[in-house]
């Protein structure tokens, strides 16, 4: 299966902090926990890899850098079988928020690199804040970046405040994507962080997009998605990539949901499955704190 096509979700304005991403990643939360699993994880992410899947994302907090490992050692066996090439492929990672110091982050991005067998991680996020002052996180990110050891960074877990006071740091504006929980389940981030982000062209990345598999318990949402041909994780998906400026980032293991995933957000839906979804699944009408699992 052909790969999903890239977006590229800046505004000519806004070319600086352009960054082009797939329409879908591979999540890798809970993955390099149980050392029996891996040789089957790594199979999952090169399967992944195999049928297109183009963006894979980790952190050092996973695992505490076992997910790393499965994802470098997935990157390594694909690319010596030439499935694969480098330049094809976006590298997220994120640096836990006590690393995120002057003197931390150089090594904490060096142990990264080193378990994912690379020489640069494409896409750097701060996973969450922390008791750093985010001015000193910026400086050590656009460090890393010009010593090339990182194509891009960006944010994790940031809401509208947070996002506004990085963009008033000298070099914050070159955030290149926040990446945070966002689904039909968990509806705050469209109240006004994404409307924030759209109007900069800074792409939002959702993780748990299907609720940690919650939505196949939803028997109104299956019974709509079995109206269209699709699982209700589908729906759910296909509405999240629909929308301008959201990467979803599923985790699957499975054959099966890895390419269900996949051809989910390469559908389209029309304006009354939309607006059924939006009765169903509001934005709240006052804005939320933001979520995070």
């Amino acid at each position: 299966m052909e790969h999903a096509s890239p977006i590229t979700t800046m505004p000519a304005s806004h070319a600086p902090r352009a960054i082009s991403l797939p329409k879908l990643g591979l999540g890798t939360w809970g993955m390099g926990e149980v050392a029996s699993r891996r040789r089957a994880e790594v199979a999952a992410v090169g399967e992944a890899l195999a049928m297109g899947y183009r963006l894979i994302d980790t952190a050092e907090m996973y695992g505490e850098g076992g997910a790393e490992v499965v994802v470098g050692t997935a990157l390594a066996e694909a690319l010596r079988a030439g499935e694969v090439r480098r330049d094809e492929l976006v590298v997220v990672s994120k640096v836990y928020p006590h690393n995120a110091t002057r003197r931390g982050m150089p090594e904490a991005c060096a142990r990264s690199l080193e378990r994912l067998g690379l020489e640069r991680i494409d896409l750097y996020l701060l996973h969450w804040r922390g008791a750093v002052p985010l001015a000193e996180t910026v400086e050590a990110l656009l460090d890393l970046q010009a010593r090339g050891h990182i194509g891009r960074w960006g944010v994790s877990n940031f809401d509208v405040d947070d996002m506004e006071e990085l963009w008033a740091l000298d070099g914050g504006a070159g955030c290149a994507a926040n990446q945070v929980y966002y689904s039909l389940g968990e509806r705050g981030p469209a109240h006004s962080l994404l409307l924030w982000l759209q109007a900069r062209g800074v792409p939002l990345m959702a993780y748990s997009p299907i609720d940690r598999g919650a939505v196949a318990g939803d028997a109104w949402l299956a019974t709509r998605a079995a109206e269209l041909g699709l699982t209700a994780a589908q729906l759910a998906l296909t509405w999240l990539a629909a929308q301008p400026g959201v990467v979803p980032i599923p985790k699957a293991v499975r054959s099966a949901h890895l390419r269900e995933n996949l051809a989910a957000v390469e559908q389209t839906l029309d304006d009354a499955t939309r607006a059924m979804l939006a009765e169903r699944y509001p934005i709240p009408s006052r804005k939320p704190p933001l979520a995070m699992i």
